[in-house]
């Protein structure tokens, strides 16, 4: 990993035009270097307007100091959750389909969800057979409904690169935007894109692998109600601590109020009614909260709750030292999410499928294989399982997502019969 001492950016505003494919591409690939040089996955992005000029460019801060900071901070979700915002404070924005992200890997299903969820525009230069939504490189988008496919061919991009070599390829997907004067990437710069990524993927992951087991973990309830950890974890969701599950991973209907009232501020807020809660390893619910899709259309529940509470860590770890911090804020793969309603096959569940697998970063323990679960199903258990196993390698193979429903039923019927509709 880069031992230098280079200042990189979470984003970083570049005043350019971009007439030919190469040159995002280099772009892109000049934001992964960054994400190198922050020993984070080597990652970046560029969003261009209908002319090509640059909007904004941002690479992976997933990882800052070598911990966790956020494991949805992909470039491709920061710049659209970044467009957002600029509308938010009443910057005029061009529409979602004048956009292209351009970036330096094949999306995952949390980004790819979230740029067919927004309506925007991708280039991409290397693929990723192991997390990309085109894994097969045929760009068949073999994880996604026929519906959501076709909207990929017509949206997502795959140049031709030039050469004779293993990195060369024919273009395949959708045609470049027609500003482009030329729409080929140079076999240097594909090389660089995909070899950054795979040089440093195993270093940045042990990096980060400083979390307790669980036999090490010390119940958060233990801590006097003034403890910098309570103080900051209340100040982010104020009812926190005030349910645990009477057994570790398995809510109780004691769960559906705080579920319910977050779903309808889910509603308030733009959604349909979602909410998410988390429980740590001894059953003490952390956080429960809602999306906030006024703000951005991204911004689902799951993704608030695990980017609430990977920031928390974070920043406590900073303030507090992590022998403070990590025996009572345990790495979130040992608790459960628990979700109000269960996935389907749409593009805001892609995200929220995608989002989790980032979350847990590897595979699942043999302790705790049913961190995710809901309560309303959307689909049948049968079609979700189904769906979860057409996911990339990553989701399905190594980290074997499969979302199961809560087993008490009365939990069930307390969401059931309490959940706002819209």
């Amino acid at each position: 990993m880069c031992n230098c001492n280079c200042n990189s950016q979470k984003t970083t505003a570049v005043k350019a035009t971009y007439s030919t494919v190469e040159a995002a591409a280099a772009a892109a690939a000049d934001q992964a270097m960054l994400a190198y040089c922050q020993n984070t996955f080597s990652v970046g992005g560029v969003m261009l307007d209908a002319s090509g000029n640059v909007l904004n460019a941002i690479h992976n801060n997933v990882v800052i100091d070598n911990k966790t900071n956020d494991p949805t901070a992909h470039g491709e979700r920061q710049l659209i959750d970044w467009y957002y915002d600029q509308i938010a404070q009443g910057i005029e924005m061009p529409a979602p389909s004048d956009i292209t992200i351009v970036t330096s890997l094949d999306p995952c299903c949390m980004c790819t969800g979230s740029i067919i969820t927004g309506g925007f525009k991708v280039i991409s230069a290397a693929f990723d057979t192991y997390s990309g939504i085109n894994y097969d490189t045929r760009a068949d988008f073999p994880s996604l409904t026929p519906e959501l496919a076709l909207v990929a061919q017509d949206t997502f991009s795959y140049p031709a690169v030039n050469g004779d070599n293993c990195f060369s390829r024919p273009a395949s997907s959708a045609p470049v935007p027609a500003f482009f004067t030329e729409d080929v990437i140079n076999v240097q710069t594909l090389a660089l894109c995909e070899s950054i990524f795979d040089a440093t993927l195993t270093q940045v992951k042990e990096s980060i692998n400083s979390d307790l087991p669980p036999d090490q973990l010390k119940n958060i309830k233990e801590l006097p109600s003034d403890d910098p950890i309570v103080v900051a974890l209340k100040a982010i969701y104020p009812d926190a601590l005030q349910y645990t599950a009477p057994t570790r991973g398995a809510p109780d209907a004691g769960l559906a109020p705080f579920m319910i009232d977050a779903a309808n501020t889910d509603i308030a807020q733009g959604g349909k009614g979602n909410s998410v809660a988390f429980l740590d390893y001894f059953g003490n619910l952390l956080l429960c909260l809602s999306g906030n899709e006024k703000a951005s259309l991204i911004q689902t529940a799951f993704l608030l709750v695990t980017r609430n509470y990977a920031q928390l860590r974070y920043n406590l770890r900073n303030s507090q030292g992590d022998e403070k911090v990590l025996p009572y804020l345990g790495h979130p793969k040992y608790g459960t999410f628990v979700f109000s309603h269960g996935p389907d096959e749409s593009s805001h569940s892609l995200i929220e499928l995608g989002a989790y697998g980032s979350t847990m970063e590897g595979a699942l323990p043999a302790e705790n294989p049913d961190s995710f679960q809901y309560g309303v199903p959307t689909i049948t258990q049968a079609e979700l399982d189904a769906y979860c196993q057409k996911l990339p390698p990553l989701y399905s193979s190594e980290i074997q997502v499969h979302p199961q429903q809560v087993l008490d039923q009365g939990l069930i019927d307390a969401l059931t019969s309490g959940l706002p509709t819209v």
